[in-house]
């Protein structure tokens, strides 16, 4: 696999031990950031080793589950790129550059690999920010449970990542209880994502999910993981990239992390 690995707070990591463990896995969650290139180019490349030894499941987050059907039909091939691209509702649900992501999209139909949306309504997300679940109605919630609330090394992320949230909150630090309405929405999120990854796994028994989703829902012991490990199911292996140049990521940051050149 492409890049240099490095398990973070313990050092280098050789690309056979790294694929062993993800291979171990029931899920393995590879971060991104949506405009880089390079990082698509790494995504596939990890899915390509993976698919080669055992069946896999490719979850997007830039599908919302509503979609399922259309992801069938691309990889069945009913479907040219245009079609697929229209019928996905590309430029209004998720809106980056097709050229981005199409490699993956074509990987999955080359080979038959089911792809699955993990996202839900943006509007699910503002609802639940603003008032609690409470607030929202079992029928509106798309069969997703409250969030288990996140640990402190991923508020501490979420804060220094986004300034705590809009401008004019006020939030001094992650322990604020303003940061609480930003976080909550960040949570449905990574609910979402991770309840359509179990749903996955139950839907294609022996299969590892892959799913390709940006970092900020993975890093620092919370986010998906964090709600995989409530629903459940602890065994993700979380992996990003980082610059040649950037200093090492501290212990907890994730399982694994790569250097791309």
């Amino acid at each position: 696999m492409s890049g240099d690995w490095y398990a973070p707070g313990a050092g280098p990591v050789a690309d056979p031990e790294v694929l062993s463990r993800m291979l171990k896995a029931d899920v393995v969650l590879l971060g991104e950031q949506h405009d880089r290139a390079d990082i698509h180019r790494w995504q596939l490349d990890v899915a390509t080793a993976l698919q080669a030894q055992r069946p896999v499941v490719m979850g997007y987050e830039m599908f919302p589950a509503r979609l399922d059907p259309v992801l069938a039909d691309w990889v069945a091939g009913k479907l040219d790129e245009a079609e697929f691209l229209e019928r996905a509702e590309w430029g209004e649900v998720w809106g980056f550059p097709p050229e981005l992501y199409l490699p993956l999209f074509r990987f999955c139909r080359a080979t038959g690999t089911p792809m699955v949306g993990l996202n839900c309504r943006r509007g699910l997300v503002r609802e639940v920010g603003k008032g609690g679940w409470d607030s929202v109605p079992k029928a509106d919630r798309e069969g997703l449970t409250p969030a288990r609330p996140s640990p402190m090394p991923y508020r501490r992320f979420i804060f220094d990542l986004t300034g705590g949230g809009p401008a004019g909150r006020g939030v001094s630090g992650p322990e604020d209880p303003a940061l609480d309405r930003f976080l909550r929405a960040q949570e449905v999120w990574d609910r979402a994502f991770a309840t359509r990854i179990r749903a996955a796994r139950a839907a294609h028994e022996g299969a590892l999910v892959i799913g390709v989703i940006g970092r900020g829902h993975l890093q620092w012991g919370g986010g998906v993981s964090w709600q995989l490990a409530d629903l459940g199911d602890d065994s993700a292996c979380v992996a990003v990239t980082q610059d040649s140049g950037d200093p090492p990521l501290d212990a907890g940051a994730a399982d694994f992390v790569c250097r791309l050149s």
